[in-house]
């Protein structure tokens, strides 16, 4: 068997095409009255630049930290979360088309641990980034609140051991 190393760190990478315009997708994220219907339960505040908000998920009694580190209207934003045990950048990019749709795009980086944590945090960020532009779409686009954080983990999260 082959030792494989990694010689840069991992990456989580998700995006979707959602057929709104980019304010009101852009808006989406930065109020946390609108995010909740798709990703959290609850947010303290609205991003803005050097701000610390507090997003919770209520039903599995979890809360991250968020650092906003950048907010370029309608274009970009940049956070530090407390996501995993140490602290990793989100950054969200958002396209206007001429159709009047807008393409989002996340990236999360910065993990860190041995090779394998780190592979597996940025492999369940990407299935956790997918779920949220996915809730996202339908809700903007059909008003529905899928739920999907929810249901993913219906007996409440559970630490995995990865082997």
């Amino acid at each position: 068997m082959n030792n494989l190393q990694i010689t840069k760190g991992p990456c989580a990478k998700s995006a979707m095409l959602i057929r709104r315009p980019v304010a009101e997708v852009f808006e989406a994220f930065i109020d946390p009255a609108i995010t909740s219907k798709f990703w959290f339960t609850r947010g303290s505040g609205r991003l803005e630049p050097s701000k610390q908000v507090q997003w919770d998920w209520e039903m599995f009694n979890a809360s991250a930290r968020v650092n906003v580190k950048a907010v370029e209207q309608n274009k970009r934003i940049v956070v530090e979360w407390s996501g995993y045990d140490h602290p990793t950048m989100v950054e969200w990019t958002f396209t206007a088309r001429p159709d009047n749709t807008t393409f989002v795009s996340v990236t999360n980086a910065g993990f860190v641990g041995d090779a394998d944590t780190q592979v597996q945090q940025a492999l369940d960020s990407t299935q956790g980034f997918t779920f949220v532009l996915s809730g996202l779409k339908a809700y903007l686009e059909h008003g529905i609140q899928l739920n999907l954080v929810a249901d993913h983990f219906p007996d409440g999260v559970v630490t995995q051991q990865h082997s």
